[in-house]
């Protein structure tokens, strides 16, 4: 009984904040700090996101292929290299060192 609960309550949840959405007035979205916040904030959670999918392990903080994934990701995004061969060489990285450590 517990899991439709939860589920209840995150659909509620779910209407209210689009509820909110609906009812802010046009004038508070078209400030410039609104803007320039709902454009950074996109970037901020993936890079959260990315970050905690890639240094922890459970409750534990890590370095393993994971990082060395990302460090080659970021030395092609420095190099302005295309989006694809970026995620190769995050794959590749990470794939490799995944083989040579055993992990």
């Amino acid at each position: 009984m517990n899991i439709w609960i939860a589920i209840g309550v995150t659909a509620v949840g779910c209407y209210a904040v689009k509820l909110i959405g609906l009812l802010i007035p046009a004038g508070a979205l078209e400030r410039p700090l609104v803007q320039r916040l709902a454009a950074l904030l996109p970037v901020a959670l993936l890079a959260a996101l990315t970050a905690q999918q890639t240094f922890a392990d459970g409750r534990l903080l890590g370095l393993d292929a994971r990082a060395a994934g990302l460090a080659a990701a970021a030395l092609a995004l420095l190099l302005r290299a295309p989006f694809l061969l970026v995620v190769a060489a995050a794959v590749l990285v990470t794939a490799g060192v995944r083989a040579m450590t055993g992990g």
